[in-house]
């Protein structure tokens, strides 16, 4: 499994192509806004998207959704919990300077625990509410792609709609903290980082 980061909006989300480097096959998390730059790297890498996957709901990261599933044709997977947030999303200012369009309907939902096949390569699931009820990571060959919920330093915020701290820090703790040590982090915003690292030094988790 390989991954290519596009970083778009005014909120610098990264938008990750996940792909199966024998297939070609890609997933892609997050198209949070400028479509324009996304489209050209899938060219660029001779990528086959098969389906978008939104690690939550919020507008910076699905307002390039109807983009994507127009351009493509695949499906919107996010998690039932944060279907309303999903739908709401276009409700913001926010969206008017990320320039997002109305997000389509989930084509499915999200399951905790479930395998996603892209190609010969595989994602897992993991529900990790606390930034928002229906957030999820994606975790496969050594690699977690954390959304909102754990950041370089730093995590989520809790203050939204749905938030909440103690959630977050459950999720953190009982379902990041048990992946290994060297498992890179690949989070919604900002650089990568690992498991072992947050542990160590992540203040926001002392």
């Amino acid at each position: 499994m390989e991954h290519e980061i596009v970083i778009v909006g005014a909120l610098e989300t990264n938008c990750c192509l996940v792909y199966c480097a024998e297939t070609l096959e890609c997933a892609i998390i997050d198209p949070g806004a400028d479509p324009d730059r996304i489209f050209p790297v899938i060219a660029g890498l001779g990528l086959r998207p098969v389906m978008i996957l939104n690690t939550h709901g919020h507008v910076d990261h699905v307002g390039a959704n109807k983009d994507m599933k127009d351009h493509f044709g695949v499906p919107i997977l996010i998690h039932s919990k944060d279907n309303p947030i999903l739908q709401a999303a276009m409700d913001s200012e926010l969206s008017s300077l990320l320039g997002a369009q109305p997000s389509p309907a989930p084509d499915r939902f999200l399951k905790d625990g479930e395998t996603i096949a892209i190609g010969r390569s595989t994602l897992k699931v993991i529900h990790l509410p606390g930034h928002s009820p229906g957030s999820v990571g994606f975790y496969g060959a050594g690699t977690l792609f954390s959304g909102d919920t754990l950041f370089s330093g730093g995590v989520g915020r809790t203050d939204l709609a749905g938030g909440s701290r103690r959630d977050l820090e459950n999720s953190i703790r009982t379902k990041i903290h048990v992946l290994p040590p060297e498992t890179l982090v690949i989070p919604g915003h900002g650089p990568q980082t690992t498991v072992g690292q947050e542990i160590e030094s992540n203040p926001s988790l002392s």
